[in-house]
């Protein structure tokens, strides 16, 4: 049986996790431009939330990119 929808290739997945990723630091951006001199703890609060998200988003980003064959080697020196 043929289904109706069928299934997202992985660059289409990585094309909706970019999105999602680019949302999430244009939030914690957003967030960052209207943060008053001295912040309160709501704002620490917020902070840790938006960038929470936007690393979570990351990081999903990455595994699609990976699964999509785009392995990059550590960039990390030695």
């Amino acid at each position: 049986m043929t289904d109706l929808f069928p299934a997202a290739d992985e660059r289409e997945l990585l094309r909706q996790a970019a999105a999602t990723h680019t949302a999430a630091s244009r939030d914690l951006e957003n967030f960052l431009r209207r943060l008053p001199e001295v912040p309160d703890p709501a704002d620490i609060t917020e902070y840790a939330t938006l960038l929470s998200r936007e690393e979570r988003a990351r990081g999903d980003r990455q595994a699609a990119a990976d699964a999509a064959g785009l392995q990059l080697p550590s960039m990390e020196s030695e």
